[in-house]
């Protein structure tokens, strides 16, 4: 039985190398000018080696994640996909399952449905890299997007913004692998579709 469909495993994967590529591009263009100046990136694990490869590392990356996102997400809303796999999905029923995981009571049997501590993670990441892409506009075209650059608090708070929402997406991705690590089948699954 197809539980991951073709699509959704193309823009998961795509998703996946141009994020690695953005957030690790990303880390050498803050560098340069850190938000703070105090913490930095050591350049052992940013990717661009000077300011100048970075940025076309992440410029690159940007369109891949950009159309692939917007293919995962049109996709997602056209098949039903969205509605069935993450909704319902309420305050009380993220709260139970996360207590029940840290129990270590989560059951995994059936991949075929999220429980509400997953739901909730993937429509936050979702989230998450919608306010990136828009952030992402504001530091790299800030003159032409006058509007997002005020509703995001200036230039500056944009970088800010830019720098939580990678952050949100690393630790995203590293409970994301951690979970897989747990349970195995899962990448199996967005491998084979079943």
């Amino acid at each position: 039985m197809q539980v991951q469909p073709l699509w959704l495993r193309i823009t998961h994967w795509l998703n996946a190398l141009a994020i690695v590529i953005m957030v690790t591009s990303g880390w050498q263009i803050y560098d340069a000018s850190p938000v703070f100046k105090s913490f930095t990136i050591p350049t052992s694990i940013a990717l661009g080696g000077w300011l100048g490869g970075a940025l076309q590392w992440h410029f690159a990356a940007m369109w891949l994640l950009v159309a692939n996102f917007i293919v995962y997400l049109v996709m997602n809303v056209a098949t039903g996909r969205l509605q069935k796999r993450m909704f319902p999905l309420s305050i009380k029923s993220i709260f139970h399952d996360a207590f029940a995981a840290l129990r270590g009571k989560l059951g995994h049997a059936d991949l075929t449905h999220y429980n509400a501590v997953q739901k909730f993670a993937y429509l936050a990441v979702i989230v998450d890299i919608v306010v990136l892409i828009l952030s992402g506009l504001v530091v790299w075209k800030s003159v032409q997007f006058p509007l997002l650059r005020t509703l995001m608090g200036g230039y500056d708070n944009a970088r800010v913004v830019h720098f939580f929402g990678m952050s949100f997406l690393v630790a995203f991705f590293v409970v994301h692998v951690a979970m897989v690590a747990l349970v195995p089948r899962s990448l199996v699954l967005m491998i084979r579709g079943r």
